[in-house]
């Protein structure tokens, strides 16, 4: 049985020391690697110096890839869901980017790679999803190492990977961070994407495994869609964020001769979107993209947004402010973006600031309805 050690290699120090963010929400605070990352690279050293191929899931920046390449394996097959998440690691790639190609969660792994390394994901579904995918396409004797910062470790993660893996074992805490390291992958099918039907708005929600809220309203959606019966009219709207997309269907339903675009960052929620829309059997083109950066100038009359308020695990209104600054360069001048947020956010002056005059739409005892006119 191979053997995995965490000790540290300090060939690793000045490759995450000179990792950045960008395009990624830069602060003082936020750091481009943290002490699972550092704890997954030490211990699965070994076995990625002596991989030509090794796999990589869901890297934040980078740290992961370039960590495995940097100790020797010859060239990394990478997936990440986020497309922000893939900017930042070719941002950071410099020299190492020929070594790293980008794949689908189907195609990523290979059973020339006798390693996976894997940011553990908060959502259990999508630790399932890839869990699996993984396990399909892996080698017998491939080794996975997943892990992340303990706040955001639960039991039931070893439980989800046991299903599809003979054997997981749990390391000891080091820096606030643990690992799971899962060996003899099982055949098993891959998941499946969960339906949902709201019937106070009589929509269908189809979502794949990771997309926020699943196949089901968020309360932040739901304050969005009962504050709708006052939307301006449009001949082309965007759900920014489009996550599951059942904003971008509702807008299609209401205006079935409109262009309606749902653009989120995440691959799963885009293609969870489509999904959406053809439940709905409404017509919306979805964009994989940071922000609107594929969209025009003054090109849409309407852009409904219900930000994220957490960059990573840190809350920080980083992406909201940079949401609301695309908005505002995308919108025609009387446009507007109706958004929500939660209230102590305090968000209007930010809006003012990005967009125009804003205006309380409706208010919940934990969410802001707004709508803000494009100058």
């Amino acid at each position: 049985m191979t053997v995995v050690t965490d000790v540290a290699d300090p060939a690793l120090d000045p490759l995450l020391e000179g990792l950045r963010r960008r395009p990624d929400v830069e602060a003082p605070e936020l750091r481009a690697w943290d002490a699972a990352d550092r704890y997954l690279l030490d211990t699965a050293a070994p076995l990625a110096r002596a991989a030509s191929t090794a796999v990589v899931v869901d890297d934040t920046h980078g740290a992961l890839a370039l960590g495995a390449l940097t100790l020797g394996a010859q060239s990394v097959r990478v997936h990440q869901d986020s497309l922000v998440a893939q900017h930042a690691l070719d941002a950071n790639a410099g020299a190492l980017a020929p070594r790293i190609t980008h794949h689908s969660l189907d195609s990523v792994m290979a059973t020339d790679a006798p390693l996976a390394l894997l940011r553990l994901p908060r959502s259990l579904d999508r630790l399932d999803a890839v869990a699996r995918h993984l396990a399909a396409h892996a080698h017998p004797d491939a080794v996975f190492v997943a892990g992340n910062m303990l706040k955001h470790m639960t039991r039931s993660q070893n439980e989800v990977l046991r299903a599809s893996f003979e054997r997981v074992d749990v390391s000891l805490a080091r820096g606030k961070a643990r690992l799971l390291t899962a060996r003899g992958p099982r055949r098993v099918a891959p998941a499946q994407p969960a339906r949902g039907f709201d019937p106070d708005h009589e929509l269908h929600i189809v979502a794949l495994p990771g997309v926020f809220a699943g196949a089901s309203l968020d309360i932040g959606t739901r304050a969005l869609l009962d504050a709708t019966g006052q939307l301006p009219a449009f001949t082309t709207a965007i759900d920014l964020a489009c996550g599951s997309g059942v904003l971008a269907a509702f807008l299609a339903r209401q205006s079935r001769h409109a262009r309606v675009i749902a653009s989120d960052v995440s691959a799963v929620a885009v293609q969870s979107a489509a999904l959406t829309a053809a439940a709905n059997g409404v017509r919306v083109e979805t964009v994989h993209d940071d922000g609107l950066s594929q969209q025009p100038d003054a090109s849409a009359d309407l852009i409904v947004l219900n930000p994220p308020f957490h960059v990573g695990a840190a809350v920080h209104t980083g992406i909201a402010l940079r949401l609301f600054a695309e908005a505002g360069r995308v919108l025609r001048p009387g446009g507007q973006l109706w958004a929500v947020w939660n209230s102590h956010l305090a968000y209007v002056p930010a809006l003012e600031r990005a967009v125009g005059p804003t205006r309380q739409v409706a208010r919940t005892p934990k969410f802001t309805v707004t709508a803000s006119r494009r100058r």
